[in-house]
């Protein structure tokens, strides 16, 4: 067994089109222990989604390109594997829970066959019977009746769906999950009960995960670790005491922080971030959040070093710097 389950190095990720091209993932470094959960947030094009997908090996066939870096799950390297063996560790060691169920789900299959579909892949011994049960004791563990397995995902709620989607990814107990947003498209109480039956199997199956989400208070309710994503890189990682602390240090944690409404002051207007993220199409060799930080200097046309300001609390930002 390798000393972490995942370890993602200098990570480089391009889209490449006719017309431009995307630097979606610039210098992406992080790691993950066996059975912990990591938060991944920030703003809408900073990435989150795309270093998912790379661990998959399922970027955007002639579009995405991986140009630089190194991604080591359970061992394996990712990024050098024949697509055969990428094929028998999805699902069997990663799995992904996409944020649509909609479109994650075959609509012409019932959802038990979409279930077993996954656990025939990488179980070819076991027999017809004990293939049956796995699916029926797997719908009951995400609280879906076993009989309801021959019908079709239309005859299912957005809640019933997403938990078909969740049975699907952990069918054959891989050792990470990777959460893109699987509660965006949920209502509020709905999507407390997809968070406390993603926590509760985790903890059966001892499972990691790497939670991608918005919402800081689900971060701060389910996630061990948290890492803050910025325009393609990671600029503060580290305990979630860390960051949810008086700790977290980086200009750009704490406009996120700020930005959360208070329930004990009475406010006429949120904090915002001023600017926007920065042209994904452009390089910049500085730091990329220069242009929206209140406490920029010249220093920040250079790109700032990663700071260890105490164990296992890196920020990337110059004010830490020596």
């Amino acid at each position: 067994m390798a000393d972490k389950l995942l370890e993602i190095k200098d990570l480089n990720i391009t889209y490449n089109t006719e017309i431009t091209t995307v630097y979606a993932v610039n210098g992406m470094s992080l790691s993950l222990e066996y059975g912990e959960t990591l938060g991944l947030v920030g703003e809408t094009g900073a990435g989150k989604t795309t270093t998912c997908l790379s661990v998959m090996r399922l970027l955007p066939e002639g579009i995405g390109e991986v140009t630089n870096g190194s991604i080591i799950l359970d061992g394996n390297d990712m990024l050098n594997l024949s697509e055969d063996k990428v094929r028998e560790l999805r699902g069997n060691i990663v799995s992904m829970i996409f944020q649509d169920p909609m479109s994650s789900l075959n609509p012409v299959m019932t959802v038990g066959d979409q279930i077993l579909e996954v656990l025939k892949e990488h179980n070819k011994d076991m027999s017809k019977a004990d293939l049956d049960k796995a699916v029926d004791d797997m719908m009951e563990l995400v609280g879906i009746p076993a009989n309801r397995k021959n019908e079709y995902p239309h005859e299912f709620s957005g809640g019933m769906k997403q938990r078909i989607v969740i049975a699907i990814a952990l069918v054959c107990e891989p050792k990470l999950i990777l959460a893109d947003e699987p509660t965006t498209a949920l209502d509020v109480t709905i999507q407390a009960q997809m968070l406390g039956l993603i926590n509760d199997l985790q903890k059966r199956l001892n499972t990691a995960m790497i939670l991608v989400t918005h919402d800081l208070g689900v971060v701060a309710q389910t996630c061990e670790k948290v890492a803050v994503m910025y325009a393609g890189e990671v600029i503060e990682f580290g305990k979630a005491e860390h960051i949810f602390g008086a700790e977290n240090l980086h200009p750009y944690t704490k406009g996120l922080f700020d930005a959360i409404p208070k329930l004990d002051e009475d406010t006429e207007r949120l904090v915002t971030i001023d600017g926007m993220i920065p042209d994904p199409t452009q390089v910049i060799k500085g730091c990329r959040f220069a242009e929206r930080c209140k406490f920029a200097t010249d220093k920040c046309k250079v790109a700032p070093p990663v700071v260890e300001v105490e164990p296992g609390h890196l920020v990337k930002c110059h004010r830490y710097g020596k």
